[in-house]
């Protein structure tokens, strides 16, 4: 699979550039805009599948209008550092967090924070919580610092191929 990793060409590149955009193309339709013909365009995006690379495709809910349909939650950046940083011990804290549904995002980080993640609650009790869930019932967490989301500005899952130059 890493062979196959390294055979990335232009038009991979650009097949990944289409489908981070808008996955819901049809093959025809991608073809076209990577100017492949259909078959090599399913060939490729099967094998760039296959490598991982694609590692899925999901539909992105737009926020903003689900908040409008059922109500508006919290979005919070969380700081957490543990009491015992030893590997074991940060794989234990990210494998349970990283399990729970209100958990979006997680980073093991360095310096600073052992971790950051963000994570989404209905309202304050609801992260409350949360809080007690993840974090206070740990004795391994020394300290949590919680940062609340007043505006999204940006949200982006696109990944930047545009500076990657193929071998």
């Amino acid at each position: 699979m890493i062979m196959e990793l390294m055979n990335i060409d232009a038009s991979d590149l650009t097949l990944l550039e289409l489908l981070q955009s808008d996955a819901s193309r049809s093959n025809q339709a991608l073809a076209g805009l990577a100017k492949i013909s259909p078959p090599t365009c399913l060939r490729r995006i099967k094998r760039l599948r296959e490598t991982g690379l694609i590692a899925r495709e999901v539909a992105l809910l737009d926020s903003d209008k689900l908040a409008a349909a059922l109500g508006h939650g919290l979005t919070a950046i969380v700081e957490v550092t543990l009491d015992r940083q030893g590997s074991d011990c940060c794989d234990v804290f990210e494998t349970r967090v990283a399990a729970d549904e209100a958990v979006q995002q997680c980073y093991r980080v360095s310096p600073g924070p052992d971790f950051c993640l963000v994570v989404l609650a209905r309202d304050m009790p609801d992260y409350l919580a949360l809080a007690q869930r993840l974090f206070t019932s740990d004795a391994n967490v020394r300290n949590v610092r919680a940062f609340f989301s007043l505006k999204r500005s940006k949200f982006e899952t696109r990944l930047p191929l545009t500076a990657i130059t193929p071998a």
